[in-house]
């Protein structure tokens, strides 16, 4: 039975039969545009830092080199707050149709066992794409310290139980956690201070306030170079490109010693695995561009683009072993 039902749009009115028409023309057009390939709108990539660091610039060339090859807009979301956790959780509950994606960093793989609750799971609850870039961290001392080499270190540090301190840009950063691990796997008696990010932690060091701290290189080599800081290692499984003369921590005494920082990118869980495939393999080839390849490394990134599968599995590797250390070490949130 037809009611006699009456709609206005833009002035027009539509009655009956005319109504049932309008709502399957809407339906069609609905349901064309929902069979154009992938991606037929804008894509946002949501950022979980503030604008200007090394994850949100690599996250502006991705970003960039996707738009130019889909021919579509992709819009970065800066979105900081709770050491990135604000940021996953919006991915996380957006809609898993490839128009949301997220860049997450390895303190992702902390959270699950530095916090009681999580919004989100970021095994469950996310569908990986790639892992784009990774780094390792420095060993950087205050050159008024009496030491030249990781070894010397520690022999300090042994000589001094509880009297070194090392910084870090808060509670469950990667730079803490590298530290915790150096602790542990070493022997030493040092003590955490934790400052208000990245940057004031690092200048601890320079101003003889720590005595030491890992940081990225992109960080910390504007103080190595002009030797108001003195690197000692890198904490790779192999020697940084970008220092091919610093020795591994692990080369440094250490053995088994690795710790590595990576940017990646996911979607929300039960996103269609034909989308993941199509920005993987996008990914992927922007990888091999010099252009990329350039600008990665200017900020001390290493390309990586390996597969969804293997993204994941690296995931839920880095979350055990981020979770013995939080362990052993006792580390709590903010």
């Amino acid at each position: 039975m037809i009611t006699n039902t009456t709609l206005n749009f833009s002035g027009q009115r539509f009655t009956g039969m005319g109504c049932i028409l309008l709502a399957l023309v809407c339906l069609t057009g609905n349901a064309a545009q929902a069979q154009q390939p992938y991606p037929n709108r804008p894509i946002r990539i949501i950022v979980p830092l503030a604008p200007g660091g090394a994850g949100d610039i690599a996250a502006r060339l991705f970003g960039q080199k996707l738009g130019d090859a889909f021919n579509q807009q992709v819009v970065i979301d800066n979105r900081p707050g709770a050491g990135g956790i604000i940021g996953a959780d919006l991915a996380a509950k957006a809609a898993p149709d490839g128009y949301t994606l997220v860049l997450v960093g390895g303190n992702h793989t902390i959270f699950p066992s530095l916090h009681k609750k999580m919004p989100y799971d970021m095994v469950t609850d996310f569908a990986p794409v790639s892992m784009l870039a990774a780094y390792p961290h420095l060993l950087v001392v205050n050159p008024a310290l009496p030491i030249k080499s990781v070894k010397d270190l520690i022999a300090l540090a042994k000589t001094k139980p509880g009297q070194i301190n090392f910084s870090s840009g808060g509670n469950g950063s990667t730079a803490h956690m590298t530290a915790e691990l150096f602790k542990s796997s070493t022997g030493i008696n040092v003590v955490h201070v934790p400052y208000k990010g990245a940057t004031p932690a690092l200048v601890a060091v320079v101003a003889g306030e720590s005595g030491f701290a890992f940081y990225s290189a992109s960080a910390a080599m504007q103080y190595v170079k002009p030797g108001r800081l003195r690197a000692l290692a890198t904490t790779g499984e192999k020697r940084s490109p970008s220092i091919p003369d610093l020795p591994t921590v692990a080369e440094s005494g250490v053995p088994g010693f690795e710790t590595t920082a990576w940017s990646g990118l996911l979607a929300p869980a039960g996103t269609p695995t034909p989308v993941i495939t199509k920005l993987f393999n996008e990914l992927a080839r922007i990888l091999q561009i010099p252009e990329a390849k350039e600008r990665l490394a200017a900020i001390d990134f290493e390309p990586v683009g390996n597969s969804p599968e293997a993204f994941a599995a690296y995931i839920r590797k880095d979350i055990q072993k981020w979770a013995k250390v939080v362990k052993d070490s006792g580390a709590k949130a903010d």
